[in-house]
Parts: structure tokens; C-alpha cells; sequence
């Protein structure tokens, strides 16, 4: 055996798994699936022929072993973690979102990222942010809805934000004082095409809206609908941070939740991406 047969992810694995004495734990912290930790820990364990983890109890123990590797691999990351914070100061993480960050997550989560790696943030607003990430113009991407991202992304789940009606000043959903999400597909609905998240496919056939207005991008959707072409639905945030003089929001009762993603390449500033996903989960916490 040689030291290239093994990698920083074995390490990372191992000492999180020994920090956490739990694998479920662990697993969480580095985002990945649990079977997936323990195949990783496992091939440590073959490609150094050694036990490091005692499974036999309800918790996970070091084996004597374990706790004399655990002393020298946390040397090891902590030395690259120190080779990393020299040149940190240069890096820029590119953050790429269609339109308005979730607030207070945004700044929180940009926040501590920045305080903690010593690198920045990029906001880059764009119309399609899976397509920027494809080519490479952002580092990871914000997305809501349930857009259907390619299987060779990673996709992090934060949390889901409640959706409400928009309409324009004129439109009759003015006079009453709710609509509820069965009651959408009687209006005709405006739908951002590239990132909003409700259109047609938000209901199950023989329930989906019979009139579409399509739009490319969410400033031609907000006209759209200020023009009383139909109505929108959007997560809440837009009520907070939309200022329209002919737009009004309508609470929208039994809607299902909006979710919030973050999307990114497994091959792209890993270390980066590592620590700025790790902030946005602990900003969805607060």
C-alpha cells in the first residue's frame, strides 16, 4: 500500500464518522448518503488492513488503532486547511440565482462563508442558473421549484418557502380575500418558463390550468402579470421584496411549499463549495 491509495475524502470521512461517533451524523455534515460513508470508510479500512471503527456497539467507537490514525489524519487535513486559508483571501465563490436570494438566509449564509474561509461571494443573477452552472459561469446555483436537474449535479435541499397569488390591481382576485391552490387552474396563469417555480406541471393531469401565458424570465413575467394577462404564483418572498404599483398578492390557502436548492458540479472548487454548503445549512438552523 502506498500514501496515493488514499484520498482526502477518506480522511474527511473517518474523522467526521470518529468526531460525531454516529454515522447518521456524519453523513449529514458531509452531505452525502450513509451507505455511501460507510463503503468510503470501509475502503479505508481494506486499503490499510486495519479495524479503525469499533460497529459492534449501539454507538461507533475507535478501535485502539482508530484513535492513534484519528491523531495523525486530523494533522494532515489541518495542515491542508492551513495551506488553503494562505491562498484564500484570492478565492471568489460564484453564487448564481434567477431572481431575489431568500432572505435573511442570503446574507447569513454569505455571511459566515466569507468570515469563516476568508474568500467572497459573487452574486451573479441570471435567467437559467443550472444552465450557468453547465457552463461554468457560476460555482453553485440557487434554484427553487422542483426543476429538474441533470444526474450529474449534486443537490442540496435547504428548506421550503410558502407560495402566495399575485395579480394585478385590476384583476378580480382583488375582491376576495384568499384563493385556494384547487381554485389556481380556473385563471389563467403566467408562468416563467426558464426558473419559476409553479406552472402546469405543479398539478396532476386533468388538473392543470387550461390557459398558459408563458414567459422567458421574471421580469417579463412580472410585467405580464401588472398587465392583467393572468395571474402568478410565487414564493412568499416576493410579497416582502417586490415594490410594483399595479401588482397585489392574494393569500393562497392549502398551496404546497416551494423547495429552496442549491445545485452544483461534484468536480468544481470542491473545498469551496464544501465550506459555502456547509454555511447555508447552518443558516436554514437559525
Amino acid at each position: 500500500m502506498t500514501s496515493g491509495d488514499i484520498e482526502l475524502r477518506h480522511l474527511r470521512a473517518f474523522t467526521t464518522v470518529a468526531r460525531h461517533r454516529s454515522f447518521s451524523r456524519a453523513a449529514e455534515e458531509l452531505l452525502i448518503t450513509q451507505p455511501a460513508l460507510s463503503r468510503t470508510i470501509a475502503q479505508l479500512e481494506n486499503r490499510l488492513n486495519v479495524v479503525l471503527l469499533d460497529r459492534s456497539s449501539r454507538h461507533v467507537e475507535l478501535t485502539d488503532t482508530g484513535a492513534q490514525f484519528l491523531e495523525h489524519a486530523e494533522r494532515v487535513l489541518a495542515a491542508l486547511d492551513d495551506a488553503l486559508a494562505v491562498v484564500s483571501h484570492r478565492a471568489t465563490l460564484r453564487l448564481g440565482f434567477g431572481w431575489l436570494l431568500p432572505d435573511p438566509w442570503a446574507q447569513r449564509t454569505v455571511g459566515r462563508f466569507e468570515e469563516d474561509t476568508g474568500a467572497s461571494v459573487a452574486l451573479t443573477r441570471t435567467d437559467d442558473p443550472v444552465r450557468a452552472l453547465r457552463r461554468r459561469t457560476v460555482d453553485v446555483a440557487l434554484v427553487r421549484g422542483d426543476a429538474r436537474v441533470p444526474a450529474d449535479m449534486r443537490t442540496v435541499r435547504l428548506y421550503d418557502e410558502p407560495r402566495i397569488a399575485v395579480c394585478s390591481e385590476r384583476s378580480e382576485l382583488t375582491r376576495v380575500p384568499h384563493l385556494d391552490w384547487a381554485d389556481v387552474p380556473h385563471w389563467p396563469l403566467v408562468v416563467n418558463t426558464v426558473s419559476g417555480t409553479t406552472g402546469p406541471w405543479s398539478w396532476p393531469d386533468g388538473r392543470r390550468p387550461t390557459e398558459i401565458i408563458e414567459t422567458a424570465n421574471y421580469d417579463e413575467w412580472l410585467e405580464t402579470v401588472a398587465a392583467n394577462r393572468g395571474i402568478g404564483i410565487v414564493p412568499e418572498v416576493a410579497r416582502r421584496r417586490t415594490r410594483h404599483p399595479a401588482l397585489r398578492f392574494v393569500p393562497l390557502t392549502d398551496a404546497p411549499p416551494s423547495p429552496v436548492s442549491l445545485v452544483h458540479l461534484p468536480d468544481t472548487q470542491r473545498t469551496l463549495i464544501r465550506r459555502f454548503l456547509d454555511a447555508a445549512l447552518r443558516s436554514t438552523r437559525e
